[in-house]
Order: C-alpha cells, then structure tokens, then sequence
C-alpha cells in the first residue's frame, strides 16, 4: 500500500501520509489512490477539488460546515507552505462532540486531514504564500453553506505573538459555537 493511515484523537478523523519516492530532483507522491483507502475501510468519491492561496502568515479560514443534504467530507493537503488545520466534531450525540484535533501540514511533511462530514473545518498559515488544496464529496451549495466563529470554542490556534489572525467578512460574522444548532446528529448516515 502506497499510504499511510494514523488514527487522531477523533476516531472518525484520520491523517494520511503518502508514500513519497524522492532523490536528488525532489519527490514523487501519489496524493490519493482510492484502491488503497478501500483497503484500510474509508470508501468516498470525491467530486470536487478546491484550492486555496493565502498571502499572509496568520490568515485563518473556517470554521466552516456545509450542511446537508450536500454535506461534504474533505481531504485536505498543503502544497505550499504550512497550515494548522482542525477538525471539531459538531455531530449532536457523538461521544467527541465539540472536541476538536488540529494537525500542522505542510509540503515537507506530505501528511493530509480526512475530515468527514459532521465536523467543522477550518486553518490558520504558519508561513506566508501558503497553497492549501482538498478534495470535497460533494458540490459546494451556497444554501448549505455555514460557519462557526473560530473564537468560540477552545481552540489553541498557534499565531504568533503580536499576530492578530486575518479573516474574511464572512468568518469575521460567524456565529459562536454557543448559537450554532448543528445539523448534524451521531447516528446520521449522511
């Protein structure tokens, strides 16, 4: 098998590490095979892939959902740079909800975030020009579209001392966590 699959302190959230070929050219990966995520249990079709471009250290996106029906699990790499990347469980029932798992990522490191639906998601850049790019199960539907504000929950997001994190309106708005009504419940076979 081509990839590496480590458990987080969420059992539904994974970190995937690639098996990378490297000399003195620089490496060869294979980000994502399917056959091989079959093999270790984790069966999804991705159907759209995203790409982000951060310009500054500290920018922080997220957290964000979107709700179903279009709920979207999501495989999240960095391919330039680096992030802190989290994960928080907003599954209403489940024995981890509201706890959260956060994960640096980077191009050296090659590790990957499998992020399920029933959690919220969201990064802040360790490094300036940072390039973030993840697969998503499902379309994005603006009418699905949510977030949580990234304050309200107790998340040690790792910004630098005297660095105040770089939001857009829309994460600058979010909801707190202690308003949001999740949509999401345990048992859902979403």
């Amino acid at each position: 098998m081509g990839i590496e699959v480590r458990n987080t302190l969420l059992p539904s959230v994974f970190i995937l590490v690639p098996e990378r070929f490297g000399d003195q050219r620089g490496f060869f990966e294979e980000s994502w095979n399917a056959s091989d995520l079959v093999e270790c249990g984790v069966k999804i079709s991705f159907v759209q892939d995203n790409h982000s471009y951060s310009k500054e250290l500290g920018t922080l996106r997220g957290l964000h959902y979107q709700a179903p029906p279009h709920a979207q699990d999501k495989l999240v790499r960095c391919t330039r740079g680096a992030i802190f990347d989290v994960a928080v469980d907003i599954r209403k029932g489940s024995p981890t909800y509201r706890q959260w798992v956060g994960v640096e990522l980077s191009r050296e490191n090659g590790e990957q975030l499998l992020i399920p639906k029933g959690f919220l998601h969201g990064f802040v850049t360790l490094m300036p020009d940072t390039e973030v790019q993840y697969k998503c199960s499902d379309h994005y539907a603006s009418q699905c579209d949510g977030s949580v504000l990234w304050s309200s929950l107790d998340i040690d997001w790792p910004l630098p001392d005297g660095i105040s994190p770089k939001l857009s309106a829309k994460d600058e708005g979010a909801q707190s966590f202690d308003a949001f009504d999740s949509p999401f419940f345990w048992e859902d076979k979403v």
